[in-house]
C-alpha cells in the first residue's frame, strides 16, 4: 500500500530501499523558496541501525502489511526470547536484535503484539506500561516525600530507572514503556 510521505507516522512499517524500517520520527519542513520535504528518522528493523533520509512531500511510500498476533512472554535463555500465541499456544522465539530495548521491560506472562510480515516476526509492541520489581536501589529515607530528588534502581530485568527516594528494593513500579520512566509504586 503506497502512502504519500506527508502521510507518514512515527511507528508506521514501510518499505524503503527493499528494507523494512520503523518510522522513528518525522519532521515536515517547508523551507522558504524551496519545495517542502519530509525530514524523517528510520530505524532498520533487520540490523536495529538508526538512518535519517529526506522524502520530497510528493514521494510515494510503500507502506508494510503486518499481522499482528498477540503472544505471552514465557522464558529466556542465553540468546532468544520465547513467547506463546495465546489462541493457538504455538510458540516463537525472538533473538535480542528483532527485540531490542523491548527486553528491559519483559516478564513472564507479559502479553505483547508480536508483528509479522510475510509470516516472519519482525517486531513487538510492548504495552504503555509495566509493572517490574526493584531488584537493587539504595535504602530508601525515613518520611521521604515525592519531591523532585531521585534515586537509580535497577529492575529485575536490568533496566535503570530513577525513582523517588522512598522507593526500597522488593517493590514492585509501575514504568512508561515509551521512556522509561517512573509512573507510581504498585500495591
Amino acid at each position: 500500500m503506497a502512502i504519500s510521505a506527508t502521510q507518514l507516522r512515527p511507528g508506521m512499517i514501510i518499505i524503503h530501499e527493499k528494507e523494512l524500517y520503523s518510522v522513528f520520527s518525522i519532521t515536515h519542513r517547508t523551507p522558504g523558496n524551496l519545495r517542502a520535504f519530509v525530514q524523517a528518522k528510520l530505524r532498520n528493523l533487520r540490523s536495529g541501525s538508526m538512518v535519517e533520509h529526506r522524502f520530497r512531500s510528493e514521494d510515494r511510500i510503500e507502506r508494510a502489511v503486518l499481522d499482528e498476533t498477540e503472544m505471552e512472554y514465557l522464558y529466556n535463555d542465553t540468546s532468544d526470547f520465547y513467547f506463546m500465541n495465546t489462541e493457538t499456544y504455538d510458540q516463537i522465539h525472538l533473538s535480542r536484535e528483532v527485540l531490542g530495548d523491548a527486553v528491559e521491560y519483559l516478564v513472564p506472562n507479559l502479553r505483547i503484539k508480536v508483528e509479522f510480515y510475510e509470516g516472519k516476526p519482525v517486531s513487538v509492541e510492548l504495552p504503555a506500561t509495566v509493572d517490574l520489581e526493584v531488584a537493587h536501589t539504595e535504602p530508601g529515607l525515613k518520611g521521604a516525600t515525592v519531591s523532585n530528588v531521585t534515586k537509580p534502581a535497577t529492575m529485575e530485568t536490568g533496566l535503570v530507572v530513577q525513582v523517588p527516594p522512598f522507593i526500597n528494593q522488593g517493590e514492585k513500579i509501575r514504568v512508561d514503556t515509551a521512556e522509561g520512566k517512573y509512573l507510581e509504586r504498585v500495591k
